[in-house]
């Protein structure tokens, strides 16, 4: 009896966790530490990068637990998504709202109080943009949704530069765009393998709407736009030489692996997929290493 409560527990919390989106949760602290880090010119007060990870990550994690209650009919319908918790019945719809809701107001408490209100107010935009902006109003209306929703996910860089400095500068901005236009092309290869799953769940997303070829097009003109943008935090001065060539290398494997995915017949491009993972984290990671002073 007590080893059956224990597992039902574990089991309880590896479901809330999965509702949180923890892999999404580590890219976005990996953003926002970079912003952090190049605003400091070095590591900024540990103290100061505690309460900002945690703040953000609780956004990030709040976030994505309410976009999984808005989203549960949609969940339930997509093979890709019937088995997460709220559509398989592990957690109810109320205690997913109760605890997104939690995280999220507990989040811009610890912004407002242990940060600043330029840092508040951008995580306060990056939950709205997701959860309002993207989920509400936009994911099963228009194909506009994941690039205008994209702007909640390019926030999180811009939120650790103002953590530190307070201010809006053009440091930020340049992450924000790399950021920006990572998202689109990173989303599109998944919309394509599962362009059914969202036709049959009724998500107008690119492949849906445009089709596979169209789609593949506008993954090849973003992926061609990041390319100079991953360049610009060398040439603006944020970054040295060993940043620019491991950029310059990364984003030329990116292109050549979207190229081969445009080409390619087939819809199936995960390898890519998993690459800009990679990339971005090797990106911002080198962004870190290299850092001018």
């Amino acid at each position: 009896m007590v080893v059956k409560t224990v597992v039902a527990y574990r089991n309880l919390i590896r479901d809330y966790i999965l509702l949180t989106k923890p892999g999404i949760v580590v890219l976005v602290l990996i953003t926002c530490l970079t912003g952090m880090y190049l605003a400091a010119k070095g590591f900024p007060s540990p103290w100061l990068v505690f309460w900002c990870l945690l703040g953000t990550g609780l956004a990030s994690a709040g976030s994505a637990v309410l976009n999984q209650f808005f989203d549960r009919d949609i969940d339930a319908i997509m093979s890709r998504t019937k088995s997460r918790p709220l559509p398989s019945g592990s957690v109810s719809p109320l205690s997913a709202l109760i605890f997104g809701s939690i995280l999220l107001i507990t989040s811009f408490y610890i912004m407002a109080v242990f940060i600043n209100p330029v840092a508040t107010f951008f995580t306060l935009t990056a939950s709205f943009f997701y959860v309002v902006v993207y989920t509400l109003a936009l994911k099963r209306r228009s194909p506009l949704a994941t690039e205008i929703g994209g702007i909640s996910g390019a926030l999180p860089p811009v939120i650790g530069y103002t953590a530190v400095t307070g201010k809006l500068s053009i440091e930020p901005l340049i992450l924000f765009l790399i950021m920006f236009v990572w998202q689109p092309p990173h989303f599109w290869v998944l919309a394509v393998k599962y362009a059914e799953d969202y036709k049959k769940a009724g998500v107008p997303t690119l492949p849906v709407v445009k089709g596979i070829f169209q789609t593949k097009v506008r993954t090849l003109f973003y992926t061609a736009m990041l390319f100079p943008l991953s360049l610009l935090p060398a040439l603006y001065g944020m970054a040295g030489k060993v940043y620019f060539f491991t950029a310059f290398v990364l984003s030329f494997i990116y292109l050549i692996l979207t190229l081969r995915f445009f080409f390619s017949k087939s819809s199936k491009g995960m390898f890519l997929f998993f690459y800009s993972i990679i990339y971005l984290a090797l990106l911002f990671s080198m962004m870190v290493f290299d850092m001018t002073r």
